[in-house]
């Protein structure tokens, strides 16, 4: 059965990876989505390489991983928007589409005649989702915005990374383009909250999506932990603002993550390791007063901990139901058993490599499950199709737009 989303047309003219990774949730539920990108050079992050993928004879093709991550199951079709003709084309496009996703600059599209009111006229259902760095409202509204700048404005640097005090303390990034997906989450979830809201009135809608406004939502127990205490947090390193003991330990061979959120874990962690006192010791017997006393709990604890091998604490921490796993590399990651069983990890055909791996989408349908059926585009790869299948164009029409430059 086809996705949940088949029947909606998507018009993407982002690039990077907010949009991006909107416009790929989308296509994984079965929109068809149209991806609009330069003639020359096509999305920015088709060559932020390496690494490139590989192709049938393991020789390096122009694709880069990066472009790869956030672009299956989309349309390439090449466009200058800059010409009359590019962006009639566009008009067109629009008239048939449900959505429309673009992280233009401020201003940058409504003054090409391509704003929400332009095809808000051509489509009065169409459904307009602007991204940037700061909004479309607000002193910084003009400028670009990028996710290590929103990371730090946000407040998430902040409260990344070791402690201070401590070696290597000071504030980190976050290993991925977090403000950047979580925009483009948030961005699919308002999608579809406009399309049920047109569905019952018939009305399309213009959403504003910023990534630092996403950032700063994104704060959550955080944040709301300085609104009720008046206490800015700090960095803490590998261990939790609020619960404790929730944290890396260091075992006789490596690492483990043990993550007690109750009174009754900690206690049957307690009796596994023999020391059942200590979860009546006063310093220890609620989750408050092991926060307070997060240091000494710690050091008691990898002293047992440390005398036994990582995979001891996994395999008998969970069976008394305390939660205990690994810190795994990305590589590791792939290999766990319950990732592999989940599906995490899918093949899709390619024509450049044959097939190619990517990671799957977390969504799991009793009914419309999500299926990978085409690979991120090559640049302009589906030109003809969309044009002659969507806006009715002959073949001698698409040579003439093709030999002026336009796709």
């Amino acid at each position: 059965m086809a996705g949940p989303l088949a029947g909606i047309r998507v018009l993407d003219l982002s690039r990077v990876m907010a949009g991006p990774w909107c416009t790929q949730l989308l296509a994984d539920l079965g929109a068809e989505v149209v991806k609009i990108e330069r003639r020359e050079g096509g999305d920015d992050t088709r060559h932020w390489g390496p690494p490139w993928l590989k192709d049938t004879d393991d020789n390096d093709t122009n694709e880069a991983a990066y472009y790869l991550s956030a672009n299956r199951g989309k349309h390439s079709l090449t466009l200058d928007i800059a010409t009359d003709e590019g962006r009639r084309i566009v008009r067109d496009l629009a008239a048939k589409s449900d959505i429309f996703i673009e992280n233009f600059k401020v201003g940058d599209l409504a003054e090409k005649g391509l704003g929400y009111d332009d095809l808000c006229a051509v489509n009065p259902g169409i459904i307009y989702c602007s991204i940037t760095g700061f909004g479309q409202t607000g002193p910084r509204a003009s400028q670009a915005g990028y996710d290590y700048l929103i990371q730090g404005m946000g407040g998430l640097m902040s409260i990344t990374g070791v402690a201070d005090g401590e070696p290597g303390a000071g504030p980190q990034r976050v290993g991925l383009a977090v403000s950047d997906l979580t925009t483009g989450m948030y961005s699919a979830i308002g999608i579809l909250a406009a399309l049920n809201h047109r569905e019952k009135t018939g009305e399309g809608q213009y959403i504003d999506l910023a990534l630092l406004d996403t950032q700063v939502g994104w704060l959550a127990n955080q944040a709301q932990n300085y609104f009720t205490s008046g206490v800015c947090p700090g960095r803490t390193g590998a261990w939790h603002p609020n619960v404790a003991p929730y944290q890396p330990f260091k075992t006789k061979d490596g690492y483990v993550i043990i993550a007690i959120g109750n009174d009754g874990q900690f206690r049957r962690f307690c009796v596994h390791i023999g020391v059942e006192e200590l979860a009546d010791d006063a310093r220890f017997q609620s989750n408050s007063a092991r926060v307070q006393n997060r240091a000494a709990l710690a050091e008691i604890m990898e002293g047992y901990i440390s005398e036994r091998d990582s995979r001891e604490w996994m395999e008998e921490l969970p069976k008394i139901a305390v939660p205990c796993g690994p810190i795994n590399s990305i590589d590791q990651v792939f290999e766990e058993p319950q990732v592999a069983a989940r599906g995490m990890k899918s093949e899709v055909p390619h024509p450049l490599a044959g097939s190619m791996s990517i990671v799957g989408n977390p969504l799991k349908f009793s009914i419309t499950d999500i299926e990978y059926l085409k690979a991120p585009p090559t640049l302009g790869e589906d030109s003809d199709d969309v044009l002659g299948r969507i806006l009715g164009k002959s073949p001698e029409e698409i040579e003439k737009l093709r030999k002026s430059e336009i796709i």
